[in-house]
């Protein structure tokens, strides 16, 4: 009976995983969301008879609550954890260039830090907390969501200008990844970075509306640049589909430390 814990499983592709994994009543999912209660409700409503889903709270900027996520985990799968996925991220608005005239810098470095402390440590300190439920399961797979805007091949080739502080805090994570791979391959871990493919979820919450639809268009024309014959966005149970098929497929020898795309390769779009 395969466990999975997914983090930021209340919307968009976080919530597309949690229905798409507990569709088989084998699988034991648990989903890692801020707020329980109106979580619950809309699996209530949207999913009623899915009795293999359990939400626990768990949020990436409070350290503390992943260890007592993973602790309401264990308790849940009696001690191991097979797959833990980890979605969760913030995507706070710095839609300029880096070094635009208009640059708020004060915003840039708050966002900056922000997007490090729940992106790239916030993720380190959810690894640690699970690690050793992972240890105590069968399939032992430890996977990050990530984005193509941590390769800095895909921001050259594109000319993705926009979005530095997100994109750096997604390298930040990747590096931890291969970090952690390093040290427990020798224990049959897999530790690898996703990027799901540019995935409409949306307007993402921790921006501004009017500042985000002023930039999408440079966004669209970097990606259209980068695949112009790509078609994109795509749902988010499009992009689920791809990705477990990925994190199926997955070895250390192939993937271990890495970050590949939704079609498991280096193409993001």
């Amino acid at each position: 009976m395969p466990s999975y814990a997914v983090t930021g499983a209340a919307r968009g592709l976080g919530y597309a995983f949690l229905t798409k994994l507990s569709a088989d009543p084998n699988n034991t999912v648990i989903g890692i969301v801020r707020s329980v209660k109106p979580a619950e409700e809309k699996v209530a409503k949207e999913l009623p008879d899915r009795k293999n889903i359990h939400l626990v709270h768990g949020d990436l900027s409070d350290y503390a609550s992943l260890k007592t996520a993973a602790d309401t985990v264990a308790s849940i799968t009696g001690g191991s954890l097979d797959v833990l996925i980890a979605n969760a991220a913030l995507v706070a608005g710095d839609f300029l260039a880096i070094n635009d005239p208009k640059q708020d810098w004060e915003a840039f470095d708050r966002i900056s830090r922000e997007s490090f402390n729940i992106n790239a440590l916030g993720n380190i300190h959810l690894f640690r907390h699970f690690v050793p439920l992972i240890q105590k399961g069968s399939i032992k797979k430890v996977v990050a969501l990530s984005t193509g805007q941590a390769d800095i091949d895909f921001i050259l080739e594109s000319g993705m200008v926009i979005a530095a502080p997100y994109s750096m805090s997604k390298i930040a994570l990747n590096l931890a990844v291969a970090k952690y791979q390093v040290q427990y391959a020798s224990e049959g871990i897999l530790f690898m970075a996703i990027s799901p493919g540019l995935v409409d979820t949306g307007m993402p919450s921790d921006v501004d509306p009017e500042e985000f639809m002023a930039q999408l268009p440079v966004m669209m024309n970097a990606m259209a640049k980068y695949a112009p014959d790509a078609k994109f966005p795509i749902t988010p149970e499009e992009s689920v589909e791809r990705v477990l098929d990925v994190i199926d497929k997955a070895t250390i020898e192939k993937n271990g430390g890495i970050m590949v795309s939704h079609w498991g390769n280096k193409r993001w779009l």
